[in-house]
């Protein structure tokens, strides 16, 4: 496969970026995007130019760095599928491909395809954990959980902070990412002390960094794990709960 890519490239966050130009050649429809920006890589720099810098880690579709827009889709044109994922064969011979970062003004550009997700570890931070104060775990059979609450927490926990559904929302906002953080520790047994504090928390920090949801659910339609926005639904109940409450 040959394909004509622009490439957004931007050397820091405090420069001015523009698309540049290449020629990808002999791509192998197996290939992975990843794989196939490798590839381009590798010829850039054999030619002693600078390659283009992207994020990736597990390649698996697991840890979440290695989101992109592509052709104005966050994570390209396959529906529940991260970038690592995507293979050339989803693409024709002499496409035309465009890739930028992700589109959002929380997340700063550090250079070329990179960006700074922080925000994101920034409402974790607020309360995403469960406060274990004192003694050991208890053992986690001795907590019976009816089946589909524990599939539904699972359904939310399997969010891995991509940042696909910020970049995707004309509104730049982060309902999914927090909502399924707070509702896979507030379904579960062991999150139900801190349920309604953790709330407060989480919503008042994503408010200080991204924009409001309208509810456009374009992040569900981009999200490489599926997540529903029924966690929304969830969110709003248990924050509206948490302010009666406070």
């Amino acid at each position: 496969m040959n394909l004509t890519l622009h490439v957004w490239r931007q050397k820091s966050r405090d420069t001015n970026g523009s698309f540049a130009t290449y020629q990808a050649s002999g791509i192998s429809p197996d290939a992975s995007f990843l794989e196939m920006l490798d590839v381009v890589n590798e010829e850039l720099i054999a030619k002693g130019e600078e390659p283009i810098h992207f994020e990736h880690d597990c390649r698996e579709g697991i840890c979440g760095s290695c989101g992109m827009m592509i052709n104005g889709t966050a994570h390209g044109p396959m529906g529940g599928t991260a970038t690592c994922q995507l293979h050339m064969r989803h693409f024709n011979d002499g496409d035309e491909v465009w890739v930028e970062p992700w589109r959002a003004r929380a997340f700063p550009v550090i250079k070329d395809l990179i960006v700074d997700r922080s925000p994101l570890d920034k409402i974790i931070q607020a309360g995403g954990f469960i406060s274990v104060n004192t003694g050991s775990a208890v053992e986690a059979n001795t907590l019976p959980i009816p089946k589909p609450v524990q599939e539904r927490a699972m359904d939310a926990a399997e969010c891995i902070q991509c940042g696909a559904c910020v970049a995707q929302c004309p509104n730049g906002a982060a309902q999914l990412f927090t909502a399924a953080k707070i509702s896979h520790l507030g379904l579960l047994p062991q999150g139900q002390p801190e349920r309604y504090e953790r709330v407060l928390k989480m919503v008042e920090v994503m408010e200080e960094h991204f924009g409001s949801c309208t509810l456009f659910r374009e992040c569900e339609a981009v999200c490489p794990k599926e997540i529903s926005t029924e966690f929304i639904t969830r969110m709003n109940k248990d924050y509206l709960t948490a302010q009666v409450k406070r």
